[in-house]
């Protein structure tokens, strides 16, 4: 099947934007992160957008042809989620993800200027969210998504999930 919409979910380093940035280089979709709707992003903080805002910049990319979204957010991506042809939950070990976590917080920390901003206790913050979710947020998610169960796939990276889109 050739899927047009793809919404792409998980945890805090699952892979979500490098499985959505891997595809958008293997097909005609184009990736968009969430992270940019939900957050407005200046030099010194990260500030949640507006409701109107992001309902407003979320309607911007359901109204493409095609996509693919990445994120970690649900509660207000109804739209998205009924809109997609296949929904992909990311789901490798919380070891991975905390690993993960870990090298993303030291590259922007001390590579990548323009994530200064970002401390050691938003990375604290960010480790121990990661280590509940499977059994928080992921289960929360899970119900929310349960009416769209005919549309969803789960993998544990991106080669099992280019594997399962293209068999």
């Amino acid at each position: 099947m050739q899927y047009r919409k793809i919404h792409i979910i998980g945890g805090p380093g699952s892979g979500k934007t490098f499985s959505a940035t891997k595809l958008q280089t293997l097909t005609t979709l184009n990736a968009y992160d969430l992270d940019k709707v939900f957050w407005e992003q200046n030099e010194n903080a990260y500030v949640r957008s507006s409701e109107e805002s992001r309902t407003e910049k979320l309607n911007q990319v359901l109204s493409q042809e095609n996509w693919i979204i990445e994120g970690v957010y649900y509660k207000w991506l109804a739209d998205s989620f009924r809109d997609a042809d296949l929904i992909v939950i990311l789901n490798p070990p919380v070891l991975l993800r905390q690993w993960r976590i870990f090298k993303r917080f030291l590259k922007r920390k001390f590579i990548l200027g323009q994530f200064r901003k970002e401390s050691l206790s938003s990375f604290m913050e960010m480790y121990w969210w990661n280590q509940k979710f499977d059994n928080d947020n992921m289960v929360r998610i899970l119900d929310f998504l349960t009416e769209y169960n005919n549309k969803i796939i789960f993998c544990k990276n991106h080669n099992e999930l280019w594997h399962k889109i293209n068999a």
